[in-house]
């Protein structure tokens, strides 16, 4: 395992986890695990049951499952044995609600429901048996997503367990993606457990705890080989499908990091596959064309005779009118930010557009904490720096589009006025964090 070069002592992130449970399970009366049944979430859950073992602990560990109804089987069976092989020591909240779930398979779905009761004809698997349930959730409302769900939860249980503090395990990495990384070092010391960087404050005496986060790829999996733990064998079925090691994950089927392997389901799980195609609109399209230019996954050419502003407007026009407003709403608050606030850019991506000659404007000072400048500037229609992703233009907008990003996040564009209010609703419903 990788040597945490910042620790004086060079301990292996192994002892820095284990020192890392020694704090939570001391420290904290409820411990709970968020579990997926993916890697990481797997290594965490199987680190917890060894610790909990080796130092004969008279406590139970929570295990949250969150099941999305469409998943592999393999997946499935693995979720079920783990709990089963461990239940003397787990106390497990197997929940299958229907709150509202990001797909971008579709052009006319921006969201998808499982185990929705009126598509109970259509579910792609009887739902489990001893699960909890929308009945069991009074706090449960038919516009929560899962994950505003997943911060009600916490809440919900620290309630019901009349617990002193509760410490919910979540196995993310900082390697996975820059969000995930933000995650961790984008917090302030208010929100953090006695100032531990891998914490997170999320209601009064509830916290988010991040044990694995400086864990790589590679130690996960030396992990489960070291210690013979249990795992998904999904992976090695990935990896026999040339899928790099790095790209692996389990998640739900139908958000944007699914849609590049969402075709595998063909093949590694054909029964499930046969279902899927009827329970969400547009999956067989994207399993087809998924990886594609057809959908934004490749080098995207322009159409002869276009701009990419053109070919914008080309494709709104096929868009559904909800849709195609959705996207127009997000276009015109990019502009209007563009123009009047600009964006932040590193001094030598700035030099870049001076030495294109795009007319912009440089202001020195930011509201926001960064060494980066505001740079405020027009949409263009294409740009070629290794910064693409980072300049307004067209282009970005069509990929969006092609890719049913209805969330905009490949142009990390501003939220429209709904979803401000929803943000606006979860951070006044945990306004503590930042009292």
């Amino acid at each position: 395992m990788n040597q945490n070069s910042s620790n004086p002592l060079k301990k292996n992130v192994y002892e820095l986890a284990q020192e890392r449970l020694d704090i939570i399970f001391k420290e904290f009366d409820n411990v709970y695990i968020s579990f997926s049944g993916g890697k990481d979430s797997g290594v965490l859950l199987n680190l917890c049951i060894d610790y909990i073992r080796k130092h004969n602990l008279k406590t139970k560990l929570g295990v949250f499952h969150l099941d999305y109804e469409i998943q592999y089987k393999m997946t499935i069976d693995y979720v079920d044995h783990i709990l089963e092989a461990n239940k003397d020591i787990l106390d497990v909240y197997r929940v299958c609600v229907p709150f509202r779930v990001r797909t971008c398979t579709s052009m006319y779905q921006k969201y998808w429901r499982p185990w929705e009761e009126s598509m109970r004809n259509l579910w792609v698997r009887p739902m489990p048996k001893n699960v909890m349930t929308e009945k069991d959730f009074p706090f449960l409302k038919e516009r929560m997503w899962d994950y505003e769900f997943q911060l009600k939860f916490a809440s919900w249980l620290h309630k019901k367990k009349k617990a002193v503090r509760t410490a919910c395990l979540v196995g993310i990495r900082t390697q996975e993606s820059y969000n995930r990384w933000r995650t961790i070092y984008g917090s302030s010391k208010s929100q953090l457990y006695h100032h531990y960087q891998w914490s997170y404050k999320i209601a009064n005496d509830v916290f988010n705890f991040y044990p694995i986060f400086d864990w790589k790829t590679t130690d996960i999996w030396t992990a489960n080989g070291r210690f013979g733990w249990d795992y998904n064998k999904l992976y090695d079925l990935y990896y026999q499908a040339g899928v790099n090691i790095e790209r692996q994950r389990v998640a739900s089927p139908f958000i944007s990091e699914a849609i590049e392997s969402l075709h595998l389901y063909k093949c590694i799980d054909p029964d499930t596959w046969g279902k899927m195609i009827s329970r969400v609109n547009g999956v067989n399209f994207t399993g087809i064309y998924g990886t594609t230019y057809a959908m934004g996954r490749s080098t995207l050419k322009l159409p002869q005779g276009h701009t990419w502003e053109s070919y914008m407007k080309f494709l709104l026009s096929t868009l559904p009118e909800e849709t195609r407003r959705n996207y127009l709403s997000k276009l015109h608050t990019s502009i209007k930010f563009w123009r009047t606030k600009g964006g932040c850019l590193s001094d030598e991506t700035i030099q870049k557009l001076i030495d294109l000659k795009i007319p912009i404007e440089v202001r020195n000072t930011s509201n926001y904490k960064t060494t980066k400048r505001p740079v405020m500037m027009e949409y263009l229609d294409d740009i070629n720096i290794p910064e693409f992703r980072e300049i307004p233009t067209y282009k970005r907008m069509c990929l969006c589009i092609l890719r049913n990003d209805h969330a905009c996040k490949y142009m990390g564009f501003a939220l429209t006025k709904q979803e401000s209010k929803m943000k606006d609703y979860i951070l006044k419903q945990y306004k503590d964090i930042w009292t």
